[in-house]
């Protein structure tokens, strides 16, 4: 449940304001800790304990693309973060999916970069329109200069696929 709050909560940042706030992740962290020692107190028969390997896992395997700046330091927190919670087995289907997401928005600004696509009457029109709408304006601005795509809420939303509906990323285990 708290990889489907903080991944929504992401989701909305990352769009918005090209941000993952850190106090998200540390109160998300937190309240693992806690909810595992609640449930050890309760009595509970199995209590489902946080990964450090999982945190491990996440961090470590991100800190390459964040030193070549492919990635933002909040998309490899995020990354930890979520590794903390579903475990280091989650991690790899989580990063197939969010690259693919991530690759197919990369395409898609490449190609309205293109200056046969990029000057075609209806995406002239589409870019204007957008660029008027208050909500876009309010959003550059929340990004405060910050660009980029926004891979983490991509991560969320594979995490919260990979939460919802594990069948689906189960490739090839029993």
């Amino acid at each position: 449940m708290l990889a489907i709050v903080l991944g929504a909560c992401v989701v909305l940042s990352d769009v918005y304001a090209r941000r993952v706030p850190n106090a998200w992740l540390v109160a998300t962290l937190l309240t693992a800790i806690a909810m595992a020692f609640l449930q050890k107190l309760s009595g509970a028969s199995q209590v489902s304990w946080p990964s450090p390997l999982g945190l491990a896992t996440g961090l470590i395997s991100m800190l390459p693309f964040y030193a070549i700046r492919w990635m933002g330091a909040g998309d490899v927190k995020f990354f930890a973060t979520l590794g903390f919670l579903l475990g280091a087995r989650a991690l790899l289907p989580i990063w197939v999916m969010g690259c693919l997401m991530t690759g197919v928005h990369a395409t898609c600004v490449l190609l309205l970069r293109m200056p046969r696509i990029a000057c075609a009457p209806g995406i002239v029109s589409v870019h204007q329109h957008l660029r008027a709408w208050p909500l876009w304006r309010r959003a550059q601005h929340a990004r405060q200069g910050r660009v980029g795509l926004p891979h983490a809420a991509y991560l969320a939303i594979a995490a919260i696929v990979t939460v919802l509906a594990p069948e689906l990323t189960q490739w090839g285990r029993p």
